[in-house]
């Protein structure tokens, strides 16, 4: 959740000062960042599946 805060606190700052190279850098570190949070949510829910199932892992 850090990582995609601080990647908008980045593109904001592009936004002021209209650098397009640090925009740029900000969108693909945001997307980065949501990746990482699906995987993270991904894992969870597998976790919980496991746990009510019963199933090893």
């Amino acid at each position: 959740m850090f990582q995609r805060m601080a990647a908008q606190l980045k593109r904001e700052a592009a936004l002021l000062t209209g650098d397009r190279l640090m925009a740029a850098e900000a969108r693909s570190e945001e997307a980065e960042a949501d990746l990482c949070l699906t995987w993270y949510a991904i894992m969870d829910t597998t976790r919980r599946i496991r746990l009510v199932y019963g199933v090893s892992g």
